[in-house]
């Protein structure tokens, strides 16, 4: 992994040291450059569980990813400048789906002056690491908590968040343990992830999210939507507010998702999208 390339995919030009002030900075440059993204499950792609991997694609190929490669490939970078850091089990939708979700998010701690919450994989949620203490935070303008149960600390996001939450304990984890998950994400039918492709990126003027066919901007103040009219405008937001091109799987992957908007529109033609 070269570092160097790495900081130029997201744009840091900082002189970096093992402090809160670098780690802040590359989280901060890392969500505004790095998109989140499964658009690759739609490509009938495999993700894997590897740092080597997630570097290839998400700094030398400029794509982005989600939660494993995201905060798998951020760990690597940590650690190679010295930061001490620990993955850990988190799990997103505990509350509806249980038990059966358990290990769905990777998240990752980071001990300086004390813990903090490091998560650049959950697309929507802090912009900045957090300290791992009970409390409201203010990160660019949204409202979010880290709140305790039990042996279980749990993010609370802001108020457009698409998930409410991921709860998590500190007890360390290696990329491995995540593989069953990750794998069960990418193929059962009632994954979200292969129900529906997902974008999303921090911007200077809120967290741009494309979901299936729908476009949404959200700021502290709210959420404008529009809906995606062709594979050209298709294109272009994917460039312009991702960063992402496709090439010759643009095309085939609009297919897809107009299809999807339109069976959605004919089941809920009342119910807005989560952004």
């Amino acid at each position: 992994m070269d570092l160097e390339r790495y900081f130029e995919r997201i744009g840091y030009r900082g002189t970096p040291s093992g402090n809160l002030e670098t780690l802040t900075a590359i989280h901060r440059a890392h969500l505004l450059a790095i998109p989140y993204e499964n658009l690759d499950i739609h490509l009938g792609r495999r993700l894997v569980l590897d740092q080597d991997r997630s570097y290839q694609k998400l700094v030398v190929e400029r794509r982005g990813g989600w939660c494993y490669e995201m905060n798998g490939l951020f760990a690597a970078v940590l650690e190679r400048l010295g930061f001490r850091v620990t993955k850990a089990w988190g799990t997103v939708g505990r509350a509806s789906r249980g038990e059966a979700v358990e290990g769905n998010h990777l998240v990752l701690l980071v001990d300086l002056d004390r813990r903090y919450l490091a998560d650049v994989g959950f697309g929507d949620g802090s912009i900045d690491p957090l300290p791992l203490e009970v409390g409201g935070y203010r990160t660019a303008g949204f409202e979010v908590a880290i709140g305790r149960e039990g042996d279980r600390w749990v993010f609370r996001n802001h108020q457009y968040g698409a998930a409410a939450e991921f709860d998590f304990t500190e007890a360390p984890r290696v990329l491995a343990d995540f593989r069953p998950r990750s794998d069960a994400l990418q193929t059962e039918p009632d994954s979200p992830f292969v129900q529906k492709t997902v974008v999303q990126r921090h911007r200077p003027e809120g967290i741009v999210t494309l979901r299936g066919a729908v476009r949404s901007l959200v700021s502290p103040g709210g959420i404008e939507r529009r809906t995606l009219k062709d594979p050209v405008d298709f294109q272009q937001t994917l460039a312009t507010d991702f960063g992402l091109d496709l090439g010759d799987q643009t095309a085939r992957l609009w297919a897809i998702i107009e299809e999807r908007h339109r069976q959605w529109l004919a089941e809920s033609p009342e119910q807005p999208p989560r952004c």
